[in-house]
Protein backbone atom coordinates (compact mmCIF):
# COMPACT_ATOMS: atom_id res chain seq x y z
CA UNK A 1 0.00 0.00 0.00
CA UNK A 2 1.96 3.34 -0.91
CA UNK A 3 1.52 6.66 1.54
CA UNK A 4 -0.86 9.10 0.09
CA UNK A 5 0.83 13.20 0.27
CA UNK A 6 -1.25 13.69 3.46
CA UNK A 7 -0.29 10.40 5.18
CA UNK A 8 3.00 11.62 4.99
CA UNK A 9 2.72 14.94 5.46
CA UNK A 10 0.47 14.20 8.83
CA UNK A 11 2.81 12.35 10.32
CA UNK A 12 5.62 14.71 9.75
CA UNK A 13 3.00 17.01 11.74
CA UNK A 14 2.26 14.59 14.33
CA UNK A 15 6.05 13.84 14.88
CA UNK A 16 6.54 17.53 14.71
CA UNK A 17 3.55 18.19 17.50
CA UNK A 18 5.03 15.85 19.79
CA UNK A 19 8.93 17.31 19.17
CA UNK A 20 6.97 20.82 20.44
CA UNK A 21 5.04 18.77 23.87
CA UNK A 22 8.39 16.65 25.10
CA UNK A 23 10.24 20.11 24.95
CA UNK A 24 7.54 21.64 26.72
CA UNK A 25 7.02 19.01 29.16
CA UNK A 26 11.68 18.97 29.65
CA UNK A 27 11.32 22.95 30.53
CA UNK A 28 8.43 22.39 33.17
CA UNK A 29 10.19 19.81 34.93
CA UNK A 30 13.46 22.26 34.60
CA UNK A 31 11.15 25.08 35.82
CA UNK A 32 9.78 23.22 38.82
CA UNK A 33 13.38 22.18 39.83
CA UNK A 34 14.58 25.83 39.78
CA UNK A 35 11.36 26.67 41.91
CA UNK A 36 12.26 23.95 44.18
CA UNK A 37 15.56 25.39 44.20
CA UNK A 38 14.64 28.64 45.16
CA UNK A 39 12.99 27.58 47.67
CA UNK A 40 15.67 26.12 49.31
CA UNK A 41 18.14 28.99 49.07
CA UNK A 42 14.73 31.01 51.11
CA UNK A 43 14.85 28.63 53.32
CA UNK A 44 18.82 28.67 54.02
CA UNK A 45 18.31 32.60 53.85
CA UNK A 46 15.83 32.61 56.59
CA UNK A 47 17.37 30.63 59.08
CA UNK A 48 20.49 32.78 58.83
CA UNK A 49 17.97 35.50 60.01
CA UNK A 50 17.16 37.04 56.82
CA UNK A 51 13.73 38.33 56.03
CA UNK A 52 12.86 36.45 52.73
CA UNK A 53 9.82 39.27 52.56
CA UNK A 54 12.06 41.95 51.80
CA UNK A 55 14.14 39.94 49.74
CA UNK A 56 11.38 39.19 47.50
CA UNK A 57 11.01 42.86 47.28
CA UNK A 58 14.39 43.69 46.63
CA UNK A 59 14.70 40.96 44.08
CA UNK A 60 11.39 42.45 41.94
CA UNK A 61 13.07 46.12 42.54
CA UNK A 62 16.22 44.59 40.96
CA UNK A 63 14.06 43.44 37.54
CA UNK A 64 12.98 47.07 37.42
CA UNK A 65 14.26 50.14 35.80
CA UNK A 66 15.26 52.40 38.42
CA UNK A 67 13.77 55.82 36.72
CA UNK A 68 10.23 53.94 37.27
CA UNK A 69 10.95 52.82 40.61
CA UNK A 70 12.05 56.71 41.46
CA UNK A 71 8.73 58.06 40.22
CA UNK A 72 6.62 55.29 42.01
CA UNK A 73 8.69 55.93 45.68
CA UNK A 74 8.05 59.76 44.97
CA UNK A 75 4.07 59.29 44.28
CA UNK A 76 4.38 56.98 47.57
CA UNK A 77 5.38 59.52 49.72
CA UNK A 78 3.12 62.09 48.10
CA UNK A 79 0.52 59.86 49.21
CA UNK A 80 1.76 59.17 52.45
CA UNK A 81 2.44 62.89 53.50
CA UNK A 82 -1.47 63.24 52.42
CA UNK A 83 -2.41 61.08 54.94
CA UNK A 84 -0.27 62.56 57.63
CA UNK A 85 2.45 59.18 57.43
CA UNK A 86 5.31 61.21 57.16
Amino acid sequence: MNETSSDTSYRVTADELRQFIERIERLDAEKKDIAEAQKEVMAEAKGRGYDTKVMRKLIALRKRDAQDIAEEEAVLDMYKEALGMS
